[in-house]
């Protein structure tokens, strides 16, 4: 399959729930679509099948207001349904809440209250390597969140056990809330913090989902150390102009010319991807 066309159809799906709830978190939906495309389709060994599985691969997304991309890929992978997906996400009653509900096949835990993810992973990681299983566990934080203190205790934590299976994203599109991420809590050396505290680190581009992979394939072949991804994205990619590398769609709703201009947009990059395939 086409993993970058594929992505634009999360993307798509993200849209299309957006729309219909009335809300939600495009700006990250669509920065993160790729990185948790490739991870669902080419690197972890999760499906529908073997989701009970103990030997399986976990995943945790920390950054869990982005869950519209999170349930769209989880509907593409066949976890959940695409089209309950769409027309039941955030209504009353729905199991598809406005963060990750681990009630749902294919979820591991609630999640977004920001600097979970990463502490509980190393708790998954070191289990599964006290159970002797060949698990490996991965977690996608938001570069905002960095801010938060329990992820530099999961840093310390990790590269202290050595966690070989644990792998994190940092989903960074330099944007949040309240402005840039420089602007709020600076970490223009987040690459040599992060290896400070014993972690293979690796910086790629978050929308390259060959790099993606070649950076995954790297952190699996690394044992002695957990490794952190440094993936640089930009806010609303794929969207248009208009509101890529823009904070105020960190959280908004489109109005209806501008769901005709970002589904156009996004069909267009879709047919790119195709031809480039």
């Amino acid at each position: 399959m086409n993993v970058k066309s594929t992505a634009f159809d999360v993307r798509r799906t993200a849209l299309e729930m957006i729309m219909k709830s009335g809300g939600g978190h495009i700006g990250g939906d669509f920065s993160v679509a790729d990185i948790l495309t490739v991870l669902y389709f080419r690197e972890m060994n999760i499906s529908p099948e073997n989701k009970d599985d103990p030997d399986r691969d976990y995943f945790v997304l920390s950054k869990g207001h982005s869950v519209e991309a999170y349930y769209a890929v989880l509907a593409e992978k066949g976890f959940l349904d695409r089209e309950e997906v769409i027309n039941t996400f955030s209504q009353f009653g729905s199991e598809l809440i406005g963060h990750p509900n681990n009630a749902l096949p294919g979820i591991e835990m609630n999640s977004g209250s920001l600097g979970h993810g990463l502490p509980v992973c190393v708790g998954m990681a070191l289990a599964a390597r006290m159970d002797g299983r060949p698990s490996r566990v991965y977690t996608v934080m938001g570069d905002g969140e960095l801010a938060e203190g329990s992820v530099w205790e999961g840093f310390m934590a990790g590269g202290h056990y050595r966690l070989g299976n644990l792998c994190a994203v940092v989903d960074f599109n330099g944007l949040q809330i309240s402005g840039t991420t420089e602007e709020v809590m600076n970490h223009e050396n987040l690459a040599a913090q992060v290896e400070s505290f014993g972690w293979q680190v690796l910086t790629v581009n978050g929308h390259d989902c060959d790099a993606l992979q070649e950076a995954f394939a790297l952190a699996r072949k690394t044992e002695d150390k957990p490794t952190c991804i440094i993936a640089r994205t930009v806010k609303g990619y794929g969207g248009g102009a208009f509101m890529e590398n823009k904070a105020g769609w960190h959280h908004k709703l489109p109005s209806a010319e501008e769901y005709e201009q970002i589904a156009a947009n996004l069909e267009k990059h879709k047919k790119e991807a195709m031809e480039n395939e």
